[in-house]
């Protein structure tokens, strides 16, 4: 399956549009950069894992550039960067990993 996500701006109640995005599989101690992405006009990347790239069991880490998103939006957000690592327990799943986001706090969870 594969690896999407979405980022909304809940102070703004709108997606959050051109947030450059990576992708990253965990290989013993290393990341290992798997892909980079910017959210669309919906906020959205939804194919974060390219199709060439096996989805396989294992850690990920989905980085997502905030600093950027908060200066086109001229804000002074808290934090520069959101990180979220997430585990593959099954290559058979699609895994939605939304970003709930304002300048001063951000939630995740595991999307469908």
């Amino acid at each position: 399956m594969g690896i999407s996500t979405h980022i909304l701006d809940t102070a703004r109640g709108r997606p959050a549009a051109g947030v450059p995005i990576t992708l990253a599989r965990l290989t013993g101690n290393t990341w290992s950069l798997i892909n980079d992405a910017h959210t669309d006009a919906d906020g959205r990347c939804k194919d974060l894992l390219p199709p060439t790239q096996p989805l396989q069991p294992g850690a990920y880490r989905i980085h997502f550039a905030t600093a950027i998103y908060y200066e086109q939006q001229q804000l002074h957000g808290l934090y520069p960067y959101v990180e979220i690592v997430f585990t593959v327990q099954s290559a058979e799943q699609h895994y939605h990993i939304p970003l709930l986001l304002t300048a001063n706090g951000y939630t995740t969870y595991r999307g469908s």
